[in-house]
């Protein structure tokens, strides 16, 4: 199904992510020469779970050339901005950076990425907004990015992968989670693993598929970690962005969660309601990869299995392969919740967003 009017804001687009190459110039001397002299700037660094050779990973009529910076605002113009008739599209870079070992190496990468963003992409269309890129295995350096670039509003919100060391309830992470409450930026918690540990609750897979399947049991973790810790409750102005979540576990993880809690609350005491009201009013999960029934009756019990209207964000994950041509969204969906989904949601979660200043449709307008 395809969007009925424009103005959708996109929650989850992934531009090309830059070339070690293209990042030596926001590199201080001594990290170009180190780069350099590995030979590193020859190579990407790129996580298992997005090759972009997989068939998944692009869609077959997304396929413009990405090799050299200056194509990837026009191929986003040209495959996503104009054919979804977007107001707004949040760029995830995805860069396997945060996974290095090396802190110091990922540190110096993590900021040359963000300070690409800007100048790549930002400044080269009004519609784009963009996360800061940091890495959960140094919370000083990602606080540190936070407060360096958090005052430039086109940056919407904290991009963090949801599989580390530790879940992210737990208080070596809770450093950033303040930096970005007192900056009003959401964090988003989006697909992918550190590799620090094994992918699933049984260990490493073989394949691909299991390891994409499983992550959705990540997301859950996730979650149950957040609530649990006291993460709601301590950071109480603090919304959670799930990305390419997927979002037929959701209504089940509810049900569990608000059973247990009421068997075990005198373990948590700090939840002070049932959980499900409180995950309701602090999380979003962007659409696509949609993994609910095609049947349209199934889907529709689905959503309303959800008990809200406010939790889903819109999302093409341009450019993984999910749907075909521009039918984004699922068939059946009444034009109400489309508006909510496809707009109201993301402007309510991103109220950076209502801080625009180009010429573009104001936020929560359809036309």
């Amino acid at each position: 199904m395809q969007l009925p009017f424009a103005g959708a804001i996109d929650c989850d687009t992934h531009p090309a992510a830059p070339s070690i190459k293209s990042l030596l110039p926001y590199m201080t001397p001594y990290w170009r020469t180190q780069l350099v002299e590995r030979a590193l700037h020859t190579v990407n660094f790129t996580f298992t779970s997005s090759k972009p050779n997989v068939p998944l990973s692009r869609r077959a009529d997304w396929r413009a050339p990405l090799e050299e910076d200056a194509n990837i605002v026009p191929t986003l113009r040209q495959e996503l901005l104009e054919p979804f008739k977007l107001r707004f599209a949040i760029c995830n870079v995805l860069h396997g950076s945060i996974a290095l070992f090396h802190q110091d190496m990922a540190a110096a990468i993590i900021s040359a990425v963000n300070d690409w963003t800007r100048d790549h992409l930002l400044a080269n269309d009004p519609r784009l907004r963009a996360s800061i890129l940091v890495s959960p295995t140094d919370p000083a350096h990602a606080v540190s990015e936070i407060e360096r670039l958090g005052e430039d509003k086109r940056f919407v919100q904290i991009l963090l992968p949801v599989m580390g060391e530790l879940p992210l309830g737990r208080r070596i992470y809770w450093p950033i989670f303040e930096a970005a409450q007192r900056l009003q930026l959401p964090i988003c918690i989006h697909a992918g693993s550190l590799h620090r540990t094994a992918t699933t609750g049984g260990g490493w897979p073989s394949h691909f598929v299991e390891d994409y399947i499983a992550q959705s049991a990540a997301f859950e973790n996730v979650l149950v970690s957040l609530l649990a810790e006291g993460v709601f409750r301590k950071f109480d102005r603090l919304t959670f962005v799930l990305a390419e979540s997927g979002v037929s576990w959701y209504p089940a993880l509810l049900w569990r969660n608000d059973r247990m809690w009421r068997a075990t609350r005198r373990e948590v005491p700090w939840i002070e309601r049932v959980p499900h009201e409180i995950i309701n009013e602090r999380v979003r999960l962007t659409l696509q990869p949609f993994d609910g029934p095609e049947d349209t009756v199934a889907m529709k019990r689905l959503i309303d299995h959800f008990d809200s209207d406010r939790v889903i964000l819109f999302s093409t994950d341009y450019p993984h392969a999910h749907f075909d041509g521009l039918n984004a969204l699922p068939d059946g969906l009444s034009e109400a919740l489309i508006q909510r989904i496809a707009i109201d949601n993301p402007a309510e979660t991103y109220t950076r967003l209502a801080l625009a200043t180009d010429t573009a449709q104001p936020v929560g307008a359809s036309a």
